[in-house]
């Protein structure tokens, strides 16, 4: 079962279990959630700011 685990982990797939035709269990990888560090990495960067983003905008003190 270990093998059969192994290969769903790796595929990303998943099993259905069935008992005498009727789904009992559903067999699936546990989808690990990313860090803002792994989610962000793609921009570090590549992003720039006009202003300081520690103040209002503009728009917020015309309000």
């Amino acid at each position: 079962m270990l093998a059969i685990f192994r290969d769903l982990e790796a595929s990303g797939n998943e099993l259905i279990v069935t008992d005498h035709g009727k789904p009992v269990l559903k067999i699936m990888p546990v989808k690990q959630e990313n860090t803002v560090a792994e989610l962000f990495s793609g921009l570090q960067g590549k992003v720039s700011y006009a202003e300081d983003i520690n103040q209002p905008t503009q728009a917020a003190l015309k309000e």
